[in-house]
C-alpha cells in the first residue's frame, strides 16, 4: 500500500472505508447516498466479485496488516469492519481475538488509530461479528472490543440484530457502533437502558461483566424495529435453478430418515396442509440424552437457517419442497443464498457455486446495514453537520 495519501474528488455524500469488504454487501446496504473511499479484503475471489459489481477504483486486495492510514484517501465519516469470525464462533477453537483470523480486529484498529493521529478520525466506527463474541473466552474478547473503543476516544454501543426481521434467514449478529468522543449522540438516538429486541439478555449480561471504566463510555442505541415483514421464504426459491439440480428420490428419503420425530412431524403437517410448502434444511450433529452423537436433518418452513461457508457438504443448506404430498430436495442455489442476504438479482455472483456460497455465507445482510444507516449513521452525521453550521 502506497504511503502517499490519494485525493478524492469533491462529493457531498458521506464517505466510508469498508474493511473485510467481501463482495461489498455493506456498500450495497449503505446505498447510493454514500461514497466508498476505500475497500479492502485479502481474499482474491471476493475481491474479484467486489470489482465485478463496484468497479476497480476503490478496492485494494491485500492483508489489512499492510494498510497504512496515511495511504487512505480523504476523510471517512464511517469506518466499517466485519472482521473474521472463525476464532470467536461456537464452531471455532476458542482462540478469540488472539487468533490469527479474528485477531485482525487489532490491525483494523491500528488503521483507525493512525487516522486519528493524522487528524482524520472517522465520526463513526462500526464492527460486526458473530454473537459468540459476547461470551468468547469468558467475555474477555467482548471487553477487549469495547475497551478498544474507549481507549481510542469513542463512545460505544452494542446491538444484536437478527436478519430475520428483514429477510427469511435466521442470522443474529453483534454490531458495536462507536461515535467519536467530541460528537455527543443526538437526542432520540439513545435510551437510558437496554431495549428489546436489539439489546437481548445475552448482551445485557455481557455488558454487566464489563469494568466500570468501559461501561461509563457506553450508550444504549435506540433503534426502531422495521415496519415491513420479511418476504416469504418460498418467494425467494426457484423452481429449477441451473446450478442446483433436484436430488433423486432415494437421497431425499435418506434426509427424511435422518429427522427426529419432531422434524418429521413438520414434514407430515406440510403434506396434510396440501398445496406447496417450501422449507430449508441443515444436517447437524446432535447428542442424545445418553451421550450418543447422531447426525440429524432439521427443517424449518418459515425461514432459512443461517447461511454458512461451504466447509463441507453438511454445511450446505438444502431446500425441501412439499408439493401436494410429494417431497423433493436439492441444495440451495447460489442466487437463492444471495437473495437471503438481501442482494438484488442484478448483483453479479462468482461463476463457481462454491465461491458464491463462500461470498454470501461470509457477508453482512444488506437490509440490516441499510437500517443502521437510516436510523443511526445518517442522523449522527446530520446532527454533526448541523452543529458545525451553527458554530
Amino acid at each position: 500500500m502506497s504511503e502517499s495519501r490519494r485525493e478524492t474528488p469533491e462529493d457531498d455524500r458521506p464517505g466510508f472505508y469498508e474493511f473485510f469488504a467481501g463482495g461489498g454487501m455493506v456498500r450495497a446496504g449503505l446505498g447510493d447516498g454514500w461514497r466508498c473511499l476505500f475497500a479492502n479484503d485479502i481474499d482474491a475471489g471476493k475481491g474479484q466479485a467486489y470489482r465485478a459489481n463496484w468497479g476497480d477504483g476503490d478496492f485494494h486486495l491485500g492483508d489489512i496488516g499492510a494498510v497504512l492510514a496515511n495511504g487512505l484517501p480523504g476523510a471517512a465519516d464511517l469506518m466499517w469492519g466485519s472482521f473474521p469470525c472463525q476464532d470467536l464462533s461456537l464452531a471455532g477453537v476458542g482462540a478469540g481475538l488472539g487468533g490469527q483470523r479474528s485477531g485482525t480486529f487489532h490491525a483494523f484498529w491500528d488503521v483507525a488509530r493512525g487516522l486519528a493521529a493524522d487528524g482524520r478520525a472517522p465520526a463513526i466506527v462500526a464492527v460486526e461479528n458473530v454473537c459468540g463474541t459476547l461470551t468468547s473466552r469468558g467475555g474477555r474478547d467482548f471487553e477487549v472490543v469495547c475497551r478498544t473503543y474507549v481507549e481510542a476516544g469513542y463512545r460505544w454501543g452494542a446491538l444484536v440484530i437478527n436478519a430475520d426481521r428483514f429477510l427469511p434467514q435466521s442470522r443474529p449478529r453483534l454490531f458495536v457502533i462507536g461515535i467519536r468522543g467530541d460528537l455527543p449522540p443526538p437526542p432520540g438516538l439513545t435510551a437510558p437502558g437496554a431495549l428489546e429486541p436489539f439489546h437481548p439478555a445475552a448482551l445485557r449480561r455481557a455488558v454487566d461483566r464489563l469494568p466500570e471504566a468501559v461501561r461509563v463510555r457506553m450508550v444504549w442505541w435506540r433503534l426502531p424495529e422495521p415496519d415491513a415483514r420479511p418476504a416469504d421464504l418460498a418467494a425467494l426459491i426457484e423452481d429449477d435453478p441451473v446450478d442446483a439440480i433436484w436430488s433423486p428420490p432415494e437421497r431425499t428419503a435418506r434426509l427424511l430418515a435422518l429427522m427426529s420425530p419432531v422434524h418429521l412431524a413438520k414434514v407430515e403437517q406440510a403434506r396434510r396442509a396440501g398445496g406447496r410448502r417450501v422449507g430449508a434444511l441443515y444436517r447437524r450433529t446432535r447428542q442424545t440424552a445418553d451421550g450418543v452423537r447422531l447426525q440429524r436433518a432439521e427443517v424449518r418452513f418459515d425461514l432459512a437457517g443461517c447461511l454458512r461457508t461451504p466447509a463441507g457438504g453438511s454445511s450446505r443448506q438444502t431446500v425441501l419442497v412439499v408439493d401436494r404430498g410429494d417431497v423433493r430436495s436439492r441444495l440451495m442455489s447460489a442466487r437463492e443464498t444471495a437473495r437471503l442476504m438481501g442482494l438484488e438479482d442484478s448483483y453479479r455472483l462468482p461463476a463457481s457455486s462454491s465461491a458464491a456460497y463462500r461470498l454470501t455465507g461470509d457477508g453482512v445482510a444488506v437490509p440490516v446495514v441499510r437500517h443502521l444507516a437510516e436510523w443511526l449513521f445518517e442522523p449522527i452525521l446530520e446532527a454533526s453537520a448541523g452543529a458545525r453550521r451553527a458554530a
